[in-house]
């Protein structure tokens, strides 16, 4: 589920032009793009910038090329249908806001920016990587938990500092903290049991998430925030401890085990191939019978929960699966 994250590439290599097909065609400068807003010593002034976290596509790339001249920039691919994307995003997000303008974040939607997708060569989702000094660097695939994502955090700023992208943004129109602190109204706290869900899922005790949201869906069966959260930490909770090469490889040994076919399915949702997932089950349930058909039948509804019911893939695989099973 997750690639390897290794900085040391960067290392000594700031005069260097970036090479591959991997890198974007926007990245292609060897120095600070064109415009781009330069880094000034400690006191010379704090470059402005609409937000740190920030909706770029296809066309505005460019300009994150730019910012990362000043600060590195964090590049989250995603999709609104991708269950372990509604996990990381915020954590990204939070990450983001605590690092005060030493990093920015760029999110990139899989579905409408297919060029970002094919240069940072995401061949599933959720994908993170970098971007410094206009030069790409893939970091991650798949949800991490915090502590995880802290640690690549501070990677990328060292590997930037070392090839001397070391500036700071602000948001434009900030105003102090104090002042915000007395502006801004207090968030809304989570119910209990979904707080003390998510406390354990950043605890990587998914055992006792599943617990609490169980019992949120028992005291009001029309939680549907609680029906979705048991769902993604169940997925996570079964692939926890086991590598994409171990399932795969049972999957492929056992096309007919409906076990291995679920697990491998469970693989494919977690990496954001949602039609290979429900077609790999839907295939399965006229094959089998009894508590394995049921089986299939379950999984394929939590599925559901994790898309969305409004997504035509989900509408379509329901409308399959009601056909196979009456």
């Amino acid at each position: 589920m997750r690639g390897a994250v290794d900085l040391s590439s960067l290392v000594d290599r700031a005069q260097r032009p970036p090479q591959g097909p991997g890198v974007p065609a926007a990245a292609a400068p060897s120095g600070p793009a064109a415009g781009a807003p330069a880094v000034g010593a400690p006191g010379d002034g704090v470059l402005s910038v609409p937000s740190l976290v920030m909706d770029v596509t296809d066309q505005s790339f460019q300009d994150i090329v730019q910012l990362s001249t000043v600060v590195p920039v964090i590049v989250d691919i995603w999709a609104e249908w991708c269950g372990p994307c509604k996990q990381l995003s915020p954590v990204l997000e939070r990450l983001t806001e605590e690092y005060a303008g030493r990093i920015v974040l760029a999110k990139v939607d899989a579905d409408t920016n297919p060029q970002l997708v094919q240069a940072f060569q995401a061949q599933s989702i959720p994908t993170v990587a970098a971007v410094i000094g206009g030069r790409p660097l893939g970091l991650f695939v798949g949800a991490l938990p915090e502590a995880e994502v802290r640690d690549v955090f501070e990677q990328v700023l060292q590997a930037a500092e070392q090839n001397g992208i070391a500036g700071r943004v602000q948001v434009d129109g900030a105003i102090e903290a104090d002042d915000a602190e007395q502006g801004e109204p207090e968030p809304e706290p989570l119910p209990p049991h979904h707080q003390a869900a998510y406390d354990a899922i950043e605890a990587g005790d998914y055992a006792t998430a599943i617990s609490e949201y169980r019992t949120a869906i028992l005291q009001d069966p029309h939680d549907q925030m609680a029906v979705a959260g048991l769902a993604q930490v169940s997925l996570l909770d079964r692939l926890a401890g086991r590598t994409a090469d171990e399932i795969r490889a049972a999957a492929g040994a056992g096309p007919s085990d409906v076990a291995a076919q679920l697990a491998v399915a469970d693989l494919d949702i977690s990496g954001g191939h949602v039609e290979d997932a429900f077609g790999r089950l839907l295939d399965l349930v006229p094959t089998v019978f009894g508590e394995d058909r049921e089986a299939l039948r379950v999984r394929l509804v939590e599925y559901f929960e994790l898309i969305g019911a409004e997504d035509p893939r989900v509408v379509a695989a329901r409308r399959r699966l009601a056909n196979a099973l009456y």
